[in-house]
C-alpha cells in the first residue's frame, strides 16, 4: 500500500503510457534510504501486466565487476542475440563471460543493448526497472544511459532508483524526480494502518521526517524512547539501530550465514552455501534468520528485508569475519569458474601483500578493460599493484591504472596514479609512459604549462632505445603546440625532430612534415608547404591502419590550405574506424572532418558530422573533442543563421583551448559581419587576437573575415598587419582558394583605383576550385563596393550569383545579408526573397538520416551507423517525410539526386 505517493505513481503511471502508446520514456527516483523508491518501482510492475518487465538491483558487492547489473537487467533477452550484427551479438556475449574474445568496445555494448531493449519493444512494450543504482557498476550505467539517449519511438520505458546522496551520476538523457519524505496526512494514515496509537503520530513523524521505512520499522519494533527522545540518531541510523537489535538475537552460527549473504550481495543462493560451508556453517542456519523474517529465500534466491538490513549485517560484524566471508567467496567462485568474482573477493580478505591474489586482480583487470569497463579496470588495477610486493610489477600496475583512468576521463586520478608510479621505477619506457599519461591528464584539466617539459623528457629517455617513439612524442607535443597557440613550443617540437631524420619509414616523412607545419606556422609556408603534403601523399592510398599517423597528415594538410586532399583521408578514417569499433577515435575525428569541411563552405555536410560527433563526445565523455566540436557548431550557426541552441560556455576543461576559445569568438564575430555590424565583428576579432588564439591555425580562417569587417567599420588601418601575415601564408600554400582570399583582402583595404583589379584576380582564383561559399563571399563585398561606388547595375550581377549560392547552401544569414544589398541596388523584393531549402527545416539528425535513406541504405543499416533502432530512424523519415512533402523513400531520391 503506498501511502501519500499521488504525484510519484501519476509520474510513473505516464512513463508507462508512453511505452504503451508507441514511444520511450525514463526517469530516475531519488530519495534517502527507506523513501519508497523501491515500492514505487514495484507499482510500476503492477501496471504491466501487457508489457516485458526487465528488473535489476545493483549490489554493492557487484560494483567492480563490469556489466554485472546489465547481464542481471538483459538476462530474459539474451535469446534474441542472433537477432542482432554479429559485431553487437559478439560484443555483448563476451562480455558477459559467454565467450572468449577480444577487446570489447563499450559502444558496442551500448548499441546492443539499444538494439536488444527495441527488438522486445518492437513485440510488446518493455518496461525496465533499476533498483539502487548507486551501486551499479560504471560499464552497465555506460550502457543504459547510452540507450536511453537513444531510445525513442521504440515502446520502452525505463524507471530507475538510487540514494540522493550517492554519489554516482545518473546517465545522461534520464529525467530526475525527488522521492521526499511522507507529508504529515500520509505518515498518519500509514501509522494508523501499522496499529500504532495517535498519540504517539506526532512525535512518530517528527523522528523520522516521514520516512516511511522508518515509520514501518518503529511500528514494528520500537519503544516510546525510540521516538521521543530528542537526541536519538538520524537516518538511516536509527533503522540500522533496529535492524541491529533483531539482529543480535539470532545465534553465531546464522550470523555468519547472514554475514556471507551480505557480503555476497547479489542474492545468489548456490554461492552463499557454498561458501557458508566452506565456513563449516550447515546451510540449516539460514532458517533462523528466514523464521525472523530478515531474508526470504525463493527459487535460487537469498534477499533482505531491506538494502539497510543487508548494510547493517556487513556493517556490524567484525573485519575478521568480513574476511574470512570474502574468502570464503573466493574459494567458492574459484572452484565454479568466476575468476572475476574470485579475485574480487580475494583481494577483500587480505590486509597485507599477497602476489598470487594480486596476480588474480590484475587478470581481472585486463579482462575489464577488455571489456569496456575501463573505470573497473581502474580500481583493480590499483588494488593490484597495492598488493604486490616488487616495486616494478607495482609501478607498472599503477601505469595501468593511469592508462585506464585517462581512458575514462578520469584526469585527476590518472595524474595521481602516474605520480606514485614514478616514485618506483627508473626504467625509461615506463617513465616515458608516465610523463605521456602526466601530459594528458594536465591537458585535460586546462593546465597545459607543463606538457613541453613532460613530453620532451619522455621523449630523451626513449630517444636511443625508441627513436620512432620519440617521434610520436615530439609531433604530440607540436599538435599540442598548435591546438594551444604557443609557437615557442613549436620551435621545441622542431628542434626534438630534427635529430631523426633517418628513422626510416613514415616516420622520416613525419619528422619533415612536422618540421614544415612549424615553418608553415612561423611564417614561411611557402617552404614548408612541400613537406606537410609530402607526408599526406604517402599516407593517402593507405586504407588500413596507421590511423594516428594519418589523422597527423590531414590535420596538418589543413595547415596549408589543402582542404580538397585532406577531406577525402578524414572520411576514410571515421569510415574506417567507424566500421571497426575503434569509437574512441571518432570524436576526434568527426572534430577534424567537421572543422574542414565548414572551412571548405560545405555547410549542411560539416552540420551532419559535427553534431553527430557531440553526441558521440559526450557519450564518451570527452571533454576537449566535445568543446571544439561545439565551438564548430556555433561557427556553423552563425553561417545559417539558426539560433544557437548549444549550451553555453563554462569552465569545464575543454574550454580552456585556445583553438576552442579561436572559433568561439569567430563565431561571435560572423554573427555581428551577417547582420552588417562591422563594429562590433571587428572589436571580438581584436579581443581574440591578443591572446593565444591568435596563434592558432583558426588565423587562417578568420583572417579575411577580420580583414572584411575592419575595412566595412572604416578602420583598415587596424588590420594591415593580419592582412599581411595572411597574404604571405596564402601565398606560400600556392592554394588556389587561399590565393583568391588574399586577392579579396587587397581588394578590400586598395583604394578605388586598384581595387577592381584585387578583385578580378579573386574572381579568377574562385574559378579555378569548388569552394562556392568563399567565392559567395568575394562576390557579396565586391557586389558592394560595386554599388557604393554608384554603380548599381553592376553589382547586381555578382550580388544575385553570391544570394543564389548562400541559399543553396544553407547559409540564411549572409543570403538575408545579400538580399538586402540588391534591394539596396533597387532589384524588386520579390527577386531579392531568397526561397528556403527543404533541407534546412530538418534537424541535423534528421537530415542525416534521411541523406543516408535517399542513398538507398535501410532502417537497419542507418541504424548501425548512427548508432540508433530501426525503429527510431523510421521514427525520424516519419517526421522528416511532411517537412520535405514527400511520401515515400522514391521521391525522396528523386528529390536529393546528389
Amino acid at each position: 500500500m503506498l501511502y501519500g505517493r499521488e504525484t510519484e505513481t501519476a509520474r510513473v503511471d505516464r512513463l508507462v503510457r508512453t511505452a504503451r502508446r508507441g514511444g520511450s520514456a525514463s526517469l530516475l527516483l531519488t530519495g534517502e534510504p527507506g523513501s519508497g523508491k523501491s515500492a514505487l518501482l514495484d507499482h510500476a510492475a503492477t501496471l504491466a501486466d501487457d508489457m516485458t518487465v526487465l528488473r535489476a538491483t545493483a549490489v554493492p558487492a557487484e560494483t567492480g565487476l563490469p556489466y554485472a547489473a546489465l547481464h542481471m537487467l538483459l538476462r530474459p533477452l539474451l535469446h534474441r542475440l542472433p537477432e542482432l550484427p554479429a559485431p553487437q551479438a559478439a560484443a555483448i556475449a563476451t562480455a558477459f563471460g559467454m565467450r572468449d574474445g577480444g577487446e570489447v568496445n563499450r559502444f558496442a555494448i551500448g548499441l546492443a543493448t539499444l538494439h536488444l531493449l527495441a527488438a522486445a519493444g518492437a513485440d510488446r512494450p518493455v518496461l525496465c526497472l533499476l533498483d539502487d543504482t548507486q551501486w551499479m557498476d560504471e560499464p552497465s550505467s555506460e550502457a543504459v544511459g547510452f540507450a536511453v539517449r537513444r531510445l525513442d519511438a521504440d515502446r520502452v520505458a525505463v524507471l530507475m532508483a538510487r540514494r540522493a546522496s550517492a554519489e554516482t551520476t545518473a546517465p545522461g538523457g534520464i529525467s530526475v524526480m525527488h522521492v521526499p519524505g511522507l507529508h504529515r496526512a500520509a505518515a498518519e494514515r500509514l501509522l494508523d494502518a501499522c496499529g500504532v496509537a495517535p498519540g504517539l503520530w506526532p512525535a512518530m513523524i517528527g523522528a523520522t521526517g516521514g520516512n516511511p521505512l522508518a515509520l514501518r520499522e518503529l511500528a514494528r519494533t520500537g519503544t516510546a524512547a525510540d521516538f521521543t527522545d530528542p537526541g536519538g540518531p538520524a537516518l538511516p541510523r536509527r533503522a540500522q539501530d533496529l535492524y541491529a537489535a533483531e539482529l543480535a538475537v539470532l545465534d553465531e552460527v546464522s550470523r555468519t550465514v547472514l554475514v556471507v549473504a551480505a557480503t555476497q550481495g547479489g542474492g545468489d543462493l548456490d554461492a552463499v552455501l557454498r561458501a557458508t560451508e566452506r565456513l563449516g556453517s550447515p546451510a540449516a542456519a539460514l532458517d533462523a534468520a528466514v523464521a525472523a523474517g530478515l531474508v526470504e529465500v525463493t527459487g535460487g534466491e537469498i534477499r533482505f528485508r531491506h538494502p539497510l538490513l543487508r548494510s547493517t549485517v556487513y556493517q556490524t560484524a567484525p573485519a575478521t569475519v568480513r574476511r574470512d566471508a570474502h574468502r570464503a567467496l573466493a574459494e567458492a567462485y574459484r572452484a565454479g569458474g568466476d575468476a572475476d568474482r574470485a579475485a574480487w573477493h580475494a583481494a577483500a580478505s587480505v590486509t597485507g601483500t599477497d602476489d598470487r591474489i594480486a596476480d588474480e586482480l590484475a587478470h581481472a583487470a585486463d579482462r575489464a578493460r577488455e571489456r569496456g569497463g575501463h573505470s573497473t579496470a581502474v580500481s583493480l588495477y590499483a588494488r593490484s599493484a597495492e598488493l604486490s610486493t616488487g616495486d616494478a610489477i607495482r609501478a607498472a600496475r599503477l601505469i595501468q591504472a593511469a592508462e585506464s583512468a585517462g581512458d575514462t576521463g578520469m584526469e585527476a586520478a590518472a595524474r595521481d596514479l602516474a605520480s606514485r608510479a614514478a616514485t618506483l621505477t627508473g626504467d625509461p619506457h615506463a617513465m616515458a609512459r608516465i610523463a605521456e599519461l602526466r601530459a594528458e591528464a594536465e591537458l585535460l584539466s586546462g593546465r597545459p604549462a607543463s606538457v613541453p617539459d613532460l613530453l620532451c623528457a619522455a621523449a630523451e629517455a626513449v630517444a636511443d632505445t625508441d627513436p620512432g617513439r620519440a617521434v610520436i612524442l615530439y609531433t604530440h607535443l607540436l599538435n599540442t603546440a598548435i591546438q594551444w597557440g604557443r609557437p615557442e613550443w613549436c620551435g621545441r617540437a622542431r628542434d626534438g625532430l630534427v635529430r631523426f631524420e633517418a628513422v626510416g619509414g613514415h616516420f622520416d616523412r613525419a619528422v619533415a612534415a612536422g618540421r614544415g607545419a612549424v615553418q608553415v606556422l612561423t611564417g614561411d609556408a611557402a617552404t614548408g608547404t612541400a613537406a606537410v603534403r609530402g607526408l599526406l601523399e604517402a599516407l593517402r592510398p593507405i586504407r588500413s591502419g596507421l590511423v594516428g599517423a594519418r589523422h597527423f597528415a590531414a590535420e596538418l594538410a589543413t595547415l596549408t590550405d589543402d582542404l580538397e586532399s585532406a577531406v577525402p583521408v578524414s572520411e576514410a578514417l571515421l569510415d574506417e574506424c567507424r566500421d571497426g569499433n575503434l569509437l574512441g577515435w571518432l570524436p576526434t575525428l568527426h572534430t577534424t572532418l567537421g572543422w574542414q569541411l565548414t572551412r571548405s563552405g560545405r555547410l549542411r555536410e560539416a552540420r551532419i558530422v559535427t553534431a553527430e560527433g557531440l553526441r558521440l563526445a559526450t557519450d564518451l565523455g570527452q571533454h576537449r573533442p566535445a568543446a571544439r566540436l561545439e565551438a564548430v557548431l556555433r561557427l556553423l550557426n552563425a553561417h545559417t543563421g539558426t539560433p544557437d541552441t548549444a549550451p553555453a560556455p563554462d569552465d569545464t576543461p575543454g574550454d580552456a583551448q585556445p583553438w576552442v576559445v579561436a572559433v568561439r569568438g569567430w563565431a561571435a564575430a560572423v554573427t555581428d559581419l551577417a547582420a552588417g555590424r562591422g563594429d562590433e565583428a571587428a572589436g571580438r576579432w581584436d579581443a581574440v587576437m591578443t591572446g593565444p588564439a591568435g596563434h592558432t591555425p583558426v588565423f587562417h580562417g578568420w583572417a579575411p573575415d577580420h580583414v572584411e569587417a575592419a575595412t566595412r567599420s572604416g578602420r583598415a588601418d587596424t588590420v594591415r598587419e593580419t592582412a599581411d601575415r595572411f597574404i604571405r601564408w596564402a601565398r606560400g600554400t600556392g592554394r588556389p582558394p587561399a590565393l583568391a582570399l588574399a586577392a579579396r583582402c587587397e581588394a578590400l583595404l586598395a583604394g578605388d583605383e586598384r581595387a577592381e583589379a584585387s578583385f578580378q584576380d579573386a574572381l579568377r582564383h574562385h574559378e579555378t576550385h569548388t569552394r562556392e561559399f568563399d567565392q559567395a563571399r568575394t562576390r557579396l563585398v565586391y557586389g558592394e563596393r560595386l554599388r557604393r561606388d554608384r554603380r548599381r547595375s553592376d553589382a547586381r550581377r555578382p550580388l544575385r550569383a553570391a544570394l543564389d549560392v548562400f541559399t543553396r547552401l544553407g547559409a540564411a544569414a549572409w543570403a538575408r545579408r545579400a538580399g538586402a544589398e540588391l534591394r539596396a541596388t533597387g532589384e524588386s523584393r520579390a527577386d531579392t526573397t531568397p526561397a528556403a531549402d527543404l533541407r534546412d527545416r530538418l534537424t541535423p539528425q534528421e537530415l542525416q538520416v534521411v541523406t543516408l535513406a535517399a542513398r538507398g541504405a535501410s532502417n537497419r543499416d542507418i541504424g548501425e551507423r548512427m548508432y540508433l533502432s530501426p525503429r527510431t530512424v523510421g521514427h525520424h523519415l516519419y517526421k522528416a517525410f511532411p517537412k520535405l512533402g514527400v511520401a515515400n523513400r522514391a521521391e525522396l531520391a528523386a528529390l536529393f539526386p546528389e
